[in-house]
C-alpha cells in the first residue's frame, strides 16, 4: 500500500471511492457528479485529496478543505471526507490516510486538522483518538441552513 496526492491523473479511483463514501452516507450513486465535483475541486485547488493504493487498486481516501483561522491568523485544515473499501478495513488503511493528512497539516504549517464525526460513529472516534485527535469540549457547533 502506498499514499500519495490525488491529482487529475488519479481522478478514475478516486471518483469510484468518492461514490462509495456517498452512498455510505445514503445518497444516490452518481459516477459522473462525483468526477465533475471532484475535477473542479483538484483544478481550483479548493481541496486536497490523498488516496491509498495497493499497485493500481483504490484502498481508500482523505479529503482535506482549507480554512482560516482570523484570531491566529493561520491556516486550518478541515477533514471533510474519510473513506476505506469494506475489504481495506481493519489494515491500517484509515490510520495511515490520517497520518498523511496530519503531515500535510503540518508541511503546510497550518493551525490545526480539524473534523466531525457522528456521535455513533464509534470506530471511526477510536481511530481518531488512537491517532491523537481530542474531543472538543469547550465549544457548541451551530449550522444554518
Amino acid at each position: 500500500m502506498f499514499i500519495q496526492k490525488a491529482s487529475l491523473t488519479e481522478l478514475d479511483p478516486l471518483t469510484e471511492l468518492f461514490d462509495l463514501y456517498r452512498t455510505f452516507y445514503k445518497q444516490e450513486s452518481d459516477l459522473e457528479g462525483a468526477k465533475q465535483f471532484l475535477k473542479e475541486r483538484i483544478s481550483k485547488n479548493e481541496s486536497f485529496a490523498f488516496i491509498a493504493l495497493d499497485g493500481e487498486k483504490p484502498l481508500g481516501f482523505v479529503q482535506l478543505y482549507p480554512s482560516f483561522s482570523s484570531v491566529s491568523m493561520k491556516r486550518s485544515w478541515i477533514l471533510n471526507d474519510l473513506y476505506v473499501k469494506k475489504e481495506a478495513r481493519g489494515k491500517g488503511v484509515g490510520e495511515n490516510l490520517l497520518k498523511k493528512a496530519i503531515e500535510f497539516a503540518k508541511e503546510t504549517g497550518a493551525k490545526g486538522l480539524f473534523l466531525e464525526t457522528a456521535n455513533d460513529n464509534y470506530n471511526a472516534q477510536r481511530l481518531y483518538e488512537k491517532i491523537g485527535f481530542k474531543k472538543e469540549v469547550n465549544y457548541f457547533y451551530y449550522y444554518s441552513i
